[in-house]
C-alpha cells in the first residue's frame, strides 16, 4: 500500500520559515518524482514545486521560486519543502504527491500524480 504522509505545517507569522516533510512508503522512492501542491479555502489546488527522481531537476511556481526550496533524501524516502519568507498568501493546505520518474508532462498538472498524501495545514498570520 502506497502512503504519503506530510508533516511540518503550522501557524507562523509573516516572514517566518517552515519545513514540510513528505514521508513515502509502499513504492520504490527513487523511481518517483515528488510534487508539492497547495489549496487555499475557496480556491483551486495549485502546483508549488516538483523534484525529479534523482533530485537534480526541480521546478517551482513563479510566486515561490525565490522563497521555497524542494529537496529529497532517497535514503530515507522523504521529500522536503523548505519555505522561507512566508507570506499570508501562502496560507493553504499543502499536499505532496508522487509520479513516476520525472516532473515532465507538464509537472503542474495534478492528474499526472497517482499518489497523494492527506495534507498539512500552513497558516501565515500577518
Amino acid at each position: 500500500q502506497v502512503r504519503l504522509v506530510e508533516s511540518g505545517g503550522g501557524l507562523v507569522q509573516k516572514a517566518a520559515s517552515l519545513r514540510l516533510s513528505c514521508k513515502v512508503s509502499g513504492l520504490t522512492f527513487d523511481d518517483y518524482a515528488v510534487g508539492w501542491f497547495r489549496q487555499a479555502p475557496g480556491k483551486e489546488r495549485e502546483a508549488v514545486s516538483c523534484i525529479n527522481w534523482s533530485g537534480y531537476i526541480v521546478f517551482y511556481e513563479d510566486s515561490v521560486r525565490s522563497r521555497f526550496t524542494i529537496s529529497r533524501h532517497n535514503t530515507n524516502n522523504t521529500a522536503y519543502l523548505q519555505m522561507d519568507s512566508l507570506k499570508s498568501e501562502d496560507t493553504a493546505m499543502y499536499y505532496c504527491a508522487a509520479r513516476r520518474y520525472d516532473c515532465s508532462g507538464p509537472w503542474y498538472h495534478s492528474d499526472q500524480y497517482p499518489y497523494w498524501g492527506q495534507g498539512t495545514q500552513v497558516t501565515v498570520s500577518s
